[in-house]
């Protein structure tokens, strides 16, 4: 599954704001496998590069599955004793909330199908038949790993593959703007593969931040976009598998492919994808992806018993066409 991308809709430049005395400042790069900016107003120079590559490595070190030696990944190998950080320790807890709020939807331990599908560092299987379907349907479930109080894992059976990619980014985030907290900055705008952080304003246009939200229909020739928000202490989230929807020849309807943890099988979802305000950016990656799990009535029904979440759903009806669902609060952002 393919984050969505988010555009940041405004040209910032290295301007001075006199009202406030604060110098605007941009950082960009790549990290985790993605890029990101960082963009904030300052009374100082903070050397934020620095800090940035700082996080990332430690980010990296404790849950990419595309580092061999990280955490992650050398208990996914088999090792034991592997004492996690506490970077690991908040990413698992906060896994684990939306694992049960989902039903099980969203699993971390899902990383064995999700390489078996190509999704993931691992060589796909090109013939997935019900056998090796069967078997690696039993290392799947949350329930079968544990964090012990002395920050070690411990798995039921020792090929249990854990990922975190679907909520790492966004705890990335918020990992950034407790940094830039500490520094006492009050506006600021991170975004990350498509998640992000916004704070305050944006103090050289004197309004919140805005950015938008691609059309997750558009081609790979022109780029389009489904709708701009002002965004201003919240953080978003887009999930959605970015133009690879499918369209029926039987029945018409458009769909896209996710893995459902609890068959193990990529199905259909007519949710093409789904956006995510919440209090922080790691809840908000975690809700965006097991949306896209559920599905359209299914994320309705999920979306009735969360506090402080509002979404932008993209969906197929079976009359083929294109619906959008907003709730309320997501619909005070818009401005489109």
């Amino acid at each position: 599954m393919k984050k969505l991308s988010v555009l940041l809709f405004f040209i910032f430049l290295s301007v001075s704001c006199k009202d406030e005395g604060l110098q605007g400042y941009t950082k960009t790069g790549e990290a985790l496998g993605t890029t990101y900016q960082v963009k904030y107003f300052s009374s100082e120079n903070i050397n934020a590069e620095k800090a940035l590559d700082s996080i990332f490595e430690v980010i990296n070190s404790s849950m990419s599955t595309y580092q061999d030696d990280s955490d992650i990944s050398r208990i996914n190998a088999g090792a034991e004793n592997v004492k996690v950080d506490m970077h690991f320790r908040r990413v698992f807890e906060a896994s684990k909330q939306v694992f049960e709020e989902s039903n099980g939807y969203f699993d971390p331990t899902v990383g064995n199908l999700v390489n078996l599908y190509g999704f993931g560092p691992e060589q796909p299987l090109y013939e997935i038949d019900s056998i090796k379907l069967d078997s690696l349907k039993q290392l799947v479930g949350f329930k079968k790993v544990k964090l012990t109080q002395d920050n070690v894992i411990e798995k039921e059976d020792p090929d249990i593959y854990l990922d975190f990619n679907a909520i790492a980014k966004g705890y990335t985030i918020d990992v950034i703007a407790q940094y830039l907290d500490t520094k006492d900055i009050d506006n600021y705008l991170i975004e990350l593969g498509g998640e992000l952080v916004a704070k305050g304003k944006n103090l050289e246009r004197d309004s919140n931040w805005l950015v938008a939200i691609d059309n997750p229909l558009q081609t790979q020739e022109k780029r389009t976009l489904q709708t701009v928000l002002a965004l201003n202490n919240r953080a978003m989230a887009t999930s959605g598998n970015y133009r690879k929807f499918r369209v029926d020849s039987s029945t018409g309807k458009r769909f896209v492919h996710t893995i459902n943890p609890l068959t193990g099988k990529a199905e259909k979802s007519n949710l093409l994808s789904a956006s995510v305000l919440a209090t922080n950016c790691t809840l908000a990656d975690g809700y965006a992806t097991a949306f896209m799990a559920l599905g359209y009535d299914k994320s309705l029904e999920m979306l009735e018993k969360l506090e402080n979440v509002d979404v932008y759903f993209i969906y197929g009806d079976e009359k083929e066409s294109i619906q959008v669902f907003t709730t309320e609060g997501f619909g005070k952002v818009l401005r489109d």
